[in-house]
């Protein structure tokens, strides 16, 4: 019976059915539910790692040793994973291993825009796009076959639109995989310089046999309709094209985005008058088809910033645009806040208030940034705070007026290394693990310091105290980031001395479900003068009315910290 599945979900029906065994990942938007949903599979053995190449190695040794195996991660944590996957392109596989990742056009929820699609051809390893959620389901278990077929590593492109919109996906049963057993193979499996010169021709003689199985494959079709206007195309594009264009215009849908084929795209092109590329973010088709001599447009109609739409698609053909509904009132923007009684809050006003240099990182606390807090001067990459604190200090000499906040989660991806290097290489720099006992920004997910594994079962909890003493640092703070006093005390006398320094800023996340909230707190309106320091918070519980402060009672956790800065005690116990 068919079921209505977004296309992260069906992309693990997948695994699953293929005989997958083994998923290892890291949590990134737009790419979660992946190993979330195939968790619930008691068949597949699933969890965390620390981050994407760990996770990439652990799939890698599971391959090895007769499992087909998975990893998943968005498109950044790929950058992370690059250096096992180049190689492993070297090695070639024993059991399948497919790697999932998730691109982010339009930046919901990412610091860069990447094309996924350069790390494949960079690679050179193959890539599927699927379409929809039925083609996620069908790709999962064709990139199995293609990478014992072709003994490689594939990579399985899924990007926002496709891994979060649900359409019919018709389940079939699991095919138990039989595992192969690890056969020792020093020219096959040690990339030394003497056996990866002999490995490397043959990597290219794949990618000639992959080219050649694109010509023909079944992931790579012709929809013909009118042939005035010819579209090769992939992915979410696809779906605009069809729903805005129909059978007006022929289509060549790539499901395999690399390599690309040759014959097939000049056979396409000699039975269409106008040649059009339609594909979000870079022009990697568009180039392919330049490079192979045909007159195609693309990045003249469509940008390379950005998601595509059907308005997109309707306005690059000169198409009337759909009716829209409007609104007759201006709705005022609600930016993206941290939840009322966010642990965060009360540190970041701290450093807020002692006007620091701050050095941010990756995760929900980056909305730090954000007005009135306004608490964050940098965000690059995971664990870039850390290791940019100690560069910042050494140039500039500011140890006693900047610092650098880090998540817990963030913390064990890849901000240790960077606290290695503080403690080494000795500057005062002082570094402020916000540890709320979660990983938050992507849902929820358990990490190494949380006690639990991915299907909640206790684990080994990394005591990051201990750890941070065990990089070399000497000095190590815990302290609670409702406490105002406490946090502001600490900051400074940390920022005083000439040493590295940790300080750990522990509270859980409030939207974890066993966390207990105090009742909520309530204005004294005879005492409130209306002066909105409480406002300065940025608290989505607290607003003015009438000119006086009013909180929000069913939004309010009873943390107590807009408490604290009242001087006229007009806050109160609710």
């Amino acid at each position: 019976m068919k079921q209505l599945m977004i296309g992260n979900a069906a992309v693990s029906r997948g695994l699953y059915e293929a005989g997958c065994g083994l998923i290892s990942s890291y949590p990134g938007t737009p790419s979660t539910e992946i190993t979330e949903t195939a968790a619930k599979y008691p068949e597949i053995y699933c969890e965390w790692a620390p981050n994407e190449k760990v996770a990439m190695e652990v799939a890698f040794g599971a391959s090895l040793g007769g499992v087909r195996s998975v990893c998943c991660m968005k498109h950044v944590g790929l950058n992370v994973a690059a250096d096992p996957l180049y190689t492993m392109s070297y090695t070639g596989v024993n059991a399948g291993l497919v790697v999932c990742v998730a691109d982010d056009p339009a930046m919901h929820s990412s610091q860069n825009e990447q094309d996924s699609r350069h790390h494949a051809i960079a690679s050179k390893v193959p890539m599927l796009e699927p379409a929809d959620a039925a083609e996620s389901r069908d790709f999962a278990k064709k990139a199995f076959e293609l990478s014992e077929k072709f003994d490689t590593p594939v990579l399985l492109r899924m990007c926002t639109r496709i891994a979060h919109s649900q359409s019919l996906v018709e389940p079939g049963e699991r095919q138990e995989y039989v595992g192969k057993p690890y056969e020792k193979d020093a020219a096959k499996y040690i990339m030394m310089p003497a056996m990866a010169k002999k490995r490397h021709p043959i990597v290219e003689q794949r990618t000639a046999d992959l080219t050649a199985f694109a010509e023909t494959c079944d992931l790579n079709r012709e929809e013909w309709g009118g042939t005035d206007i010819g579209i090769i195309t992939t992915g979410t594009s696809y779906q605009y094209v069809k729903e805005v264009l129909g059978d007006e215009v022929s289509v060549l849908k790539l499901g395999m985005v690399n390599p690309l084929p040759v014959e097939r795209i000049k056979n396409f092109a000699k039975k269409v008058k106008r040649l059009i590329v339609v594909e979000e973010l870079d022009p990697i088709i568009e180039n392919h088809c330049k490079a192979l001599g045909l007159d195609a447009e693309g990045k003249n109609l469509f940008s390379m910033i950005g998601e595509f739409s059907q308005e997109t698609v309707a306005k690059a053909f000169g198409k009337d645009l759909p009716k829209t509904v409007t609104l007759d009132t201006d709705v005022p923007v609600r930016p993206p806040m941290m939840c009322a009684g966010c642990p965060h809050r009360g540190m970041f006003y701290t450093l807020s208030k002692l006007k620091l240099t701050v050095m941010g990182d990756i995760g929900c606390y980056t909305l730090g940034a954000q007005q009135p807090l306004a608490a964050i001067d940098t965000t690059l990459c995971m664990g870039a705070s850390v290791s940019g604190l100690h560069g910042f200090n050494k140039a500039a000499g500011a140890s006693d007026k900047t610092v650098a906040v880090i998540g817990d989660s963030t913390f064990m991806h890849s901000g240790m290394t960077g606290l290695v290097n503080i403690a080494y290489n000795n500057t005062a720099s002082t570094v402020i693990i916000l540890d709320n006992s979660i990983t938050g920004m992507t849902g929820h997910q358990q990490n190494p310091t949380t006690g639990f594994n991915l299907r909640g079962e206790p684990a080994a909890a990394v005591n990051l105290e201990a750890l941070c003493k065990a990089l070399g640092i000497d000095r190590v703070r815990v302290v609670d980031p409702y406490d105002l006093a406490a946090c502001e005390a600490v900051v400074k006398e940390e920022l005083a001395v000439d040493a590295p320094s940790v300080i750990i800023s522990r509270r859980p996340c409030v939207l974890l479900k066993h966390v207990k909230h105090d009742k909520p707190v309530k204005v004294n309106t005879d005492k409130c003068v209306g002066c909105k320091s409480c406002m300065k918070l940025g608290c989505p519980a607290i607003r003015i009315v009438d000119g006086k402060a009013q909180i929000d009672d069913t939004l309010c956790v009873g943390c107590h910290v807009c408490e604290q800065m009242c001087r006229l005690d007009a806050i109160e116990e609710g």
